[in-house]
């Protein structure tokens, strides 16, 4: 298993082809009060142009993990949550490499992570919201904009939340929901966006959304370029479909106990408060 985190907290950065960007994210990072929080994993899934060999090189103490094939987003994620419970982190923040989301966010994250509501519970899941009040100024494409509309109504309806950011790949997660994660068939492998917002809103998992600094992405490719947006909406509209099925219709995956007993009879031995 190797040897156990001495920080709380695993900053968990996917890259593919982002040789035009890792670099400059691993330089922000460089920040006093974030090197003195958290570790940093980059999942390098199978890039093919320089994006290995730049992480490599940084001169920012950084883990790496570089997969033999492409395997997707997800996947990459996937496995940096399995390395986070096998190192004892207590908490996940995923960010992209693209050098959208800004690191400013990372102590707020965590400083949502750790607070306790009214009721002295935190949240499970922090979601990093580009449209909320106090957001910074993001401009996006038609077709997201027409994409957000469609998942915020599927949540609403089928949860009776409002989520105002569905796609935000900028999380931060604790280890109830990473462990959840964790686990086969339990997080989509290519796409996990609104789906599994959804998926852990029906499950009982406290989110809890925040204002965010984000960026557009200035070179690179995007990984819903061209016709990717349109397969991207098809998929994730019946994903979610799926999901509600499979939760509220079904009961798979929480042990048949009611949704909101799910963690506290089935992993009693975890750190969710």
């Amino acid at each position: 298993m190797g040897k156990r985190a001495d920080k709380e907290v695993l900053i968990i950065i996917p890259a593919y082809n982002e040789e035009k960007n890792i670099r400059k994210v691993l330089e922000d990072l460089q920040q006093r009060d974030i090197q003195s929080l958290a570790d940093v994993l980059v999942m390098n899934d199978a890039s093919a142009d320089e994006t290995n060999w730049i992480v490599k090189r940084s001169s920012f103490p950084h883990k790496l993990v570089t997969h033999v094939f492409n395997l997707g987003y997800g996947s990459a994620l996937q496995l940096g949550y399995k390395y986070a419970i096998r190192r004892g982190y207590r908490y996940v923040i995923q960010m992209d490499a693209d050098g959208q989301h800004d690191v400013c966010n990372i102590p707020k994250i965590y400083e949502a992570l750790t607070s306790a509501d009214e009721q002295g519970k935190t949240p499970d899941i922090v979601l990093c919201s580009r449209y909320m009040e106090g957001s910074g100024i993001y401009q996006t494409t038609v077709v997201k904009r027409l994409a957000h509309g469609l998942f915020q109504r599927m949540i609403r309806l089928f949860s009776g939340r409002w989520i105002t950011d569905t796609t935000t790949g900028l999380q931060g997660l604790n280890w109830s929901a990473v462990l959840y994660y964790s686990k086969y068939g339990h997080f989509d492998d290519q796409y996990p966006d609104a789906n599994m917002i959804l998926q852990m809103l029906l499950l009982g998992f406290r989110v809890k959304e925040i204002p965010a600094v984000m960026h557009p992405r200035v070179t690179g490719k995007s990984m819903h370029s061209g016709y990717k947006p349109f397969v991207y909406m098809f998929r994730m509209f019946f994903s979610m479909i799926a999901i509600y099925v499979r939760v509220r219709m079904l009961r798979l995956n929480t042990g048949g106990c009611s949704v909101g007993e799910f963690y506290d009879r089935n992993n009693s031995g975890g750190t969710r408060q």
